[in-house]
């Protein structure tokens, strides 16, 4: 391969790389779903609870296990209201984040933070969520699964210098699935993973 032929396709790599970080900076954080998902394909929907919790014989009453539920949705919730604060000013500073988000899922909005700040960029709006508990796991640490379908039909990533909306691919998911583990540290759960999935909901 000649030299100029190396530098050409060091350039198209580089610009795919610029258009990736430009249109899925919030890839983590989920605004764009994947860069290449199409919105036109056949619609699916998150996982149904199944709720196959792990239980001992000297399990609680179902009660019990629906006040977890309701729990494991509200530390979810959180979670994502503290992301979508991060999100507008593209700083976890003075929000929330890392009191209902740890591990992964921490790691993954702190690099979607800095890529926006890097690009210029913050969030208006915000995101419409579907939560629903799908398993809960007794163990020394206890864990669970929710599944979600998350709408950003409202939720808009925008140059933070021109209050202008930043172009995104036209192919892009407006509503997707996301699922999201969670483990219970004391009384509190906490968000351990986001993964958002290529999937219309």
């Amino acid at each position: 391969m000649t030299r100029t032929k190396r530098r050409s396709s060091g350039l198209r790599l580089a610009n795919v790389r610029i258009r990736k970080h430009a249109t899925a900076v919030l890839l983590a954080g989920s605004l764009v779903a994947l860069a290449g998902c199409s919105d036109s394909g056949a619609d699916a929907s998150p996982p149904q609870p199944s709720r196959t919790q792990t239980a001992s014989p000297s399990s609680p009453p179902s009660s019990t296990a629906d006040s977890e539920d309701a729990a494991v949705v509200a530390a979810y919730t959180r979670s994502w209201d503290a992301k979508t604060e991060a999100y507008k000013k593209a700083s976890s500073a003075g929000t929330d984040v890392n009191k209902y988000t740890t591990f992964k899922a921490l790691a993954d909005i702190e690099r979607s933070l800095s890529a926006m700040q890097k690009a210029g960029q913050v969030t208006t709006g915000k995101p419409v969520i579907h939560p629903k508990v799908v398993k809960v796991t007794d163990a020394k640490i206890p864990k669970a699964t929710v599944a979600d379908c998350v709408d950003t039909t409202n939720w808009t990533l925008i140059d933070k210098a021109s209050k202008k909306p930043v172009p995104l691919p036209s192919e892009r998911l407006i509503k997707y699935v996301s699922t999201a583990t969670l483990e219970k540290w004391g009384t509190k759960w906490m968000v351990t993973e986001l993964a958002t999935q290529d999937q219309a909901c």
